[in-house]
């Protein structure tokens, strides 16, 4: 790879993933620029340069892609299930975008290699109508039917890659997340997803004392999760791979949202009652087929479920201890890793 390859951008990088993945990407040589509406929100950057741009701009997008040699397209309007369920315009205009804006400016500014950060929301509803679900293979993508506005948006972004990849010889990079989890991420004000949803109101339990739990429908709904450690990892993989097709990225192991809690709750130290109310719960059950990734890159996910929430929870627990302006007991302190821990279960 020349020079010029090892200067990327990623855009979202404000976001819980490209946070990490800006990190990650430093400890390998590269310089690194990042794009987003804002800093990240817990830590400083460890970007070579960061902007602050509004990517649904053309020009924006434009002046974030020049003198780099590959970009990792992570800029998005997205949420939880609480969010995406409730904002299916803003969501499918704002990113649309950003998508269309971002591959475009990539092409005139010469770019070598785009990854697109696509989502398991763009498989088809009617193949996740049951919570003991089959774990999802890439071509079950089609016939299309996604079970809202963020999924129609990811899979359109999809095609738009394949064909800029036919039509322009841009070297496009697709990936389909699986709920991916991890610290320093979002964890309230309702654009957080289940574990940290889950890690936030466990750690309110615990430190106020009242067990009770709210959980979203009967909590028999089914996901499989993968850790943020896993996750950047993969997407590296991904990009410097002669694969061009989606590929799905995550964990295969799949749980009802009530084993979640019961996982949460036992690092946490707390017996919680669980109150199951009415709520967004997405498709009723989503797992990762990961036959095809392990073909491709001789790898998959590799942190276990529980490795990955203890970081997560801990790290949450003292958020949520610093928002209540309380001090953890010393009881709970054995659950808490290093400061180094908190932020990568596992160095890649």
């Amino acid at each position: 790879m020349d020079w010029n390859g090892k200067r990327v951008l990623v855009t979202g990088a404000g976001g819980f993933i490209g946070h990490h993945l800006v990190t990650f990407l430093k400890r390998r040589g590269y310089w690194v620029r990042g794009a987003d509406l804002k800093y990240p929100e817990v830590t400083a950057t460890d970007a070579d340069e960061f902007l602050l741009l509004d990517l649904r701009k053309w020009e924006n997008c434009l002046e974030a892609s020049r003198g780099v040699g590959e970009v990792y397209a992570l800029a998005a309007d997205m949420g939880g299930m609480g969010f995406i369920s409730n904002h299916h315009a803003q969501i499918l205009h704002n990113n649309s975008l950003i998508n269309i804006h971002t591959l475009e400016a990539a092409r005139t500014n010469g770019i070598k290699r785009c990854l697109y950060t696509s989502s398991a929301c763009i498989y088809p509803d009617y193949l996740q109508m049951n919570a003991n679900v089959a774990p999802l293979k890439e071509e079950n993508a089609y016939p299309a039917q996604p079970q809202d506005a963020y999924g129609w948006e990811k899979l359109i972004a999809e095609r738009l890659c394949m064909h800029y990849r036919e039509d322009y010889g841009l070297e496009t990079r697709i990936v389909r997340f699986h709920n991916i989890f991890g610290p320093l991420g979002t964890w309230d004000g309702g654009r957080e997803k289940a574990p940290a949803a889950l890690c936030r109101k466990i750690a309110m339990a615990k430190l106020t004392g009242d067990p009770e739990v709210e959980i979203w429908g009967d909590g028999q709904q089914t996901r499989s999760f993968c850790y943020i450690d896993d996750c950047v990892k993969g997407l590296y993989k991904i990009m410097r791979s002669d694969y061009a097709q989606p590929l799905n990225l995550g964990q295969d192991r799949m749980v009802t949202i009530d084993e979640l809690a019961d996982m949460i709750a036992e690092i946490a130290g707390i017996r919680i009652v669980k109150e199951h109310v009415p709520g967004p719960q997405g498709v009723r059950g989503r797992n990762s087929d990961n036959t095809r990734l392990r073909q491709v890159l001789g790898w998959e996910p590799e942190i276990s479920l529980e490795e990955g929430l203890r970081g997560t929870y801990a790290w949450i627990e003292k958020q949520v201890t610093a928002k209540l302006g309380k001090i953890v007991p010393l009881s709970a302190r054995s659950v808490q890793p290093s400061a180094e821990q908190m932020v990568s279960v596992r160095k890649g």
